[in-house]
């Protein structure tokens, strides 16, 4: 393994682990080296309330820069309905149950074209994207935007779009 090989396996099971750790649910992870240049890899995960989703895209942050040195950017806070992470190599997108059935990434994502096709299919996809954890859909508690700085979020980290 490569040097930057290394480093991608290791922010992946970073974010895998955090995710487990904080008990995100419905965790997926779907393969894009060779397919994207965008990332090596896509996790998307479901976080029960908007306080949970916030706190799961803080901890990866956190995470990724105490223990990696890497500097990530977040995205959709505070409301916190759907969170992106863009950790470069691994793209983390956090939802909250409903959303993430709405907009079906996994679907949009999911590759089974022909040999070397670069982008998502347009024909019904093969499942690709497996879940890494067990779990079920929680009902979601609907909650106030969550005030990212009072959450623990390092305002550096925070998109100032």
């Amino acid at each position: 393994m490569a040097p930057d090989d290394a480093a991608v396996a290791a922010l992946h099971a970073l974010v895998l682990s955090t995710l487990d750790d904080d008990q995100a649910v419905e965790v997926v992870t779907i393969p894009l080296a060779g397919k994207t240049s965008i990332a090596d890899h896509m996790v998307i995960a479901s976080g029960r309330s908007t306080r949970q989703v916030a706190s799961l895209a803080a901890k990866i942050a956190e995470r990724a820069k105490t223990e990696l040195g890497r500097k990530v950017r977040i995205e959709g806070l505070p409301a916190a309905d759907w969170v992106l992470i863009d950790a470069q190599d691994v793209i983390v997108h956090i939802f909250r149950p409903e959303v993430r059935s709405f907009y079906n990434l996994e679907k949009m994502w999911a590759f089974d074209g022909p040999s070397g096709s670069t982008g998502p299919s347009r024909a019904p996809p093969k499942v690709v994207a497996e879940p890494i954890l067990a779990g079920g859909r929680h009902d979601p508690i609907e909650a106030e935007p969550v005030d990212p700085v009072a959450e623990g979020v390092d305002p550096a980290l925070l998109d100032d779009n």
